[in-house]
């Protein structure tokens, strides 16, 4: 019987793979999230999810699956992290009000001494924010822990992006119909 891990500390990535019905747990593994320039900022979020799947390589135990995943978002041909603090998360989000950016989330599935990597790139299209509304939301949603500083989920998503073209799934943090493709011809017995 396949043991799931999800190598992940995101509640929002937990909630996603909750809702295709599988059973899993959760464990992780402190690694060095950084890239450097030389890093091609599309090919950031694959290397980062890769390299946290091989965090687990050497304690891996028979017949258990890794998930790992990681999210950038990019704008302007760089990346943006997670902001460090209020005037960080407010620079990023004036940066991304009225613009259009991208939000690239890779996967690693780790099974069976084999490597399944793939990326979900979704276009977000920001209206223009006030400061006000900048400033409102930080203040009450505090996204220092999301990439961009900002979560679609939550109230910027909700009255700031006209449209996205794309996975919905992907710009929360785990794109769940590629993921569920990908499971199904890995370890088709998942679902039964």
């Amino acid at each position: 019987m396949i043991k799931i891990t999800l190598a992940s500390g995101s509640p929002r990535r937990k909630e996603l793979l909750a809702s295709l019905g599988v059973d899993f747990e959760v464990r992780t593994k402190p690694i060095d999230e950084s890239v450097g320039d030389a890093q091609p900022p599309h090919e950031a979020a694959q290397y980062l999810a890769r390299l946290k799947a091989q965090a687990f390589e050497k304690d891996v135990q028979p017949h258990e699956l890794i998930i790992t995943a990681d999210t950038v978002v990019i704008h302007d041909h760089k990346i943006l992290g997670k902001p460090q603090n209020k005037a960080h998360a407010q620079q990023m989000l004036l940066a991304l009000s009225g613009n259009t950016h991208e939000v690239v989330t890779g996967v690693c599935i780790y099974y069976q001494h084999k490597y399944e990597v793939f990326a979900e790139t979704t276009q977000v299209v920001f209206k223009s924010l006030t400061t006000q509304e900048v400033n409102y939301y930080i203040e009450h949603y505090q996204p220092f822990d999301k990439a961009g500083a900002y979560g679609i989920q939550e109230w910027i998503g909700m009255v700031g992006i006209e449209r996205i073209e794309g996975d919905y799934y992907n710009v929360v943090g785990l794109p769940l119909q590629k993921v569920y493709t990908r499971l199904k011809a890995i370890a088709p017995e998942i679902w039964g």
